[in-house]
């Protein structure tokens, strides 16, 4: 058995050698912006979205039903997490499948047809991104990854600038993530865009305030 240092452990010992003493002092001092989100920042949330060719619609709580089922009128079935409130539902007029005991498969989501409705976590406005943690509104990542039409509803207060902060929401870091930024695309070598490849391809966001 060799006793030789592996590559990184010896690399490191002679960064530390070269520099004895210089101590690196790394910044923790973030800003604070865990507060609720100024019009600024929803504003530039908006932005982020729709620069990432999702579809962004905002709505008073009062008319979130209402924008729902607008949404959703050419959807002939939805699938939602086991914690969607019903009265995010009480407009629909389709076929609900509620994920009770995970008794979607990949079969029922990957149906023509068949879109997504979810809450998330915390949004972060800078990078435009959704975060979901498996939450009782999120549901298990199958359900946001095949689909081929996710839409997701956030509310004002869950809108926070900066990822630190962001991740200073979230209730359980442990908890599996996704981190949704757009609807799922890729480029090739020539920039051709192709969507759907990780997850769906169409993202509509529900701003609630």
């Amino acid at each position: 058995m060799s006793t030789r240092p592996d590559a990184r452990t010896e690399i490191l010992r002679r960064v530390r050698a070269a520099h004895p003493g210089d101590a690196v002092d790394v910044p923790r001092d973030y800003a604070a912006d865990d507060g609720p989100a100024g019009a600024d920042v929803v504003d530039l949330l908006v932005d982020r979205l729709e620069d990432y060719k999702a579809t962004v619609r905002r709505c008073a709580p009062a008319d979130l039903p209402a924008t729902v089922a607008a949404l959703l009128t050419d959807v002939p079935s939805l699938a939602v997490p086991p914690g969607v409130p019903a009265a995010w539902l009480s407009s629909y007029g389709g076929t609900v499948a509620r994920d009770d005991a995970d008794v979607l498969t990949v079969a029922d989501l990957d149906a023509p047809g068949v879109a997504v409705l979810t809450g998330c976590a915390v949004a972060v406005a800078q990078t435009g991104t959704l975060i979901l943690d498996a939450g009782p509104d999120q549901g298990r990542r199958l359900l946001t990854l095949v689909p081929d039409h996710h839409i997701c509803v956030v509310h004002t207060e869950q809108i926070v600038e900066r990822l630190p902060a962001a991740l200073r929401r979230l209730a359980d870091p442990t908890r599996p993530l996704t981190m949704i930024s757009g609807p799922s695309a890729t480029s090739d070598i020539e920039l051709n865009r192709v969507e759907g490849v990780h997850g769906p391809r169409r993202l509509v966001v529900v701003i609630v305030d």
